[in-house]
């Protein structure tokens, strides 16, 4: 991916340097995350918890209190060459979803992105590493601990920078999700559906926002010409990593689809692909789609 030389955001929030001292745990919310699954699922087959509990909890819905990062926000500094990399693609997304939103008549207001070590405060709880990158709705953030992308590549076996890109760009998905309204009305939901139910609107979020990371691949691609061969590979490879199938089965054994949170492996990739192949963000109706 040759991503040098373009354009970095000016919406990134660098608290990597604050203290993790004297931490509390903030009350409320929920984060919707891409990494999250990687513990909320494991850790739910091993210690038999039920996902979701588990995802609540590492949101900030309950638990013991963690060390958070508080502290004023900086930049990155400018010789920080992943930092870069993080500011470039979220640069991109910009600029593909604000040309997005304006052809349907509508304003783009940009995510911002904070870069954070070990856990953080946000307007959802307290984040933490453990989560991976997820996005949180309340303060329109996305937050990342790059060490997630040592995870990527060597635990879960997906290398490439494509598919770092592709995991911010799933975050950013969840945020447009926010900005179009689908989160809420699906958060409307929750508690008035069976917890299968629960399971299955998650999964159709989460595939929306795979399918939006595709669209912006899709236009990204066209307007920039910077992935190489075998980038799109990588991203399609990341989504089958980080599929509920996958992950269930490397953890217990077997999967159990009414417990899926994100989707399987093909959906993950069958979404991403649909979004590349089409660029069209009316291609992402999972809500309403037969066939996942």
């Amino acid at each position: 991916m040759r991503w040098e030389g373009h354009r970095q955001s000016d919406h990134i929030e660098d608290r990597r340097a604050s203290g993790r001292r004297g931490g509390r745990m903030l009350p409320g919310g929920r984060g919707i995350g891409i990494g999250t699954i990687v513990i909320a699922l494991i850790g739910g087959w091993v210690l038999g918890i039920n996902p979701l509990t588990l995802l609540g909890v590492l949101s900030g819905g309950g638990g013991t209190p963690a060390a958070v990062q508080t502290g004023p926000a900086q930049p990155p500094p400018v010789d920080d060459r992943q930092a870069a990399f993080v500011s470039t693609v979220l640069a991109n997304t910009e600029d593909v979803w604000t040309r997005i939103f304006q052809q349907g008549g509508a304003r783009y207001v940009p995510p911002k992105l904070v870069l954070f070590r070990g856990a953080t405060s946000t307007a959802c709880g307290v984040g933490q590493s453990a989560m991976g990158p997820f996005y949180c709705p309340a303060d329109q953030k996305v937050y990342l601990d790059m060490g997630f992308f040592d995870t990527l590549r060597h635990q879960l076996g997906a290398p490439g920078e494509f598919a770092q890109a592709y995991v911010i760009a799933h975050e950013v998905g969840h945020h447009v999700q926010n900005l179009l309204g689908t989160s809420a009305k699906v958060d409307a939901m929750r508690g008035r559906v069976s917890q299968v139910q629960q399971n299955a609107l998650s999964v159709r979020l989460e595939l929306q926002a795979d399918c939006y990371a595709g669209v912006w691949a899709h236009h990204s691609q066209q307007s920039k010409q910077w992935l190489d061969p075998g980038d799109v590979e990588a991203a399609m490879n990341a989504a089958e990593k980080i599929g509920d199938d996958t992950l269930q089965k490397h953890s217990h054994g077997h999967a159990v689809p009414d417990s899926f949170t994100h989707g399987s492996s093909a959906q993950r990739q069958r979404w991403f692909a649909q979004g590349y192949k089409t660029g069209s963000v009316q291609a992402c109706d999972t809500f309403s789609a037969q066939r996942l």
